[in-house]
């Protein structure tokens, strides 16, 4: 049986970020959904990866870190790593 893997890539962001800063974090889209009302509607309760850029928005949405990344590179965004 094959999954499926989704990536979301949030245009307007992305292109305007484009040689910025992002980091990568694994999150619920509740959490997504709350604080970020505007994004589109998204399966509640499920943990994905999510690409932030500098401001702290987000840039990408995956349920594959793999494919969070390469979209990150196709935007031409540094990924740096949080502590």
């Amino acid at each position: 049986m094959s999954e499926h893997k989704q990536i979301l890539s949030l245009q307007d962001t992305a292109h305007s970020n484009a040689g910025q800063i992002a980091y990568l974090k694994k999150v619920c889209t509740d959490d997504l959904a709350k604080n970020f009302p505007d994004l589109p509607p998204m399966t509640p309760g499920i943990t994905i990866w999510a690409l932030f850029g500098e401001t702290g928005h987000p840039i990408i949405l995956s349920d594959e870190r793999s494919l969070a990344l390469a979209g990150a590179n196709e935007h031409e965004l540094q990924i740096v790593t949080l502590h």
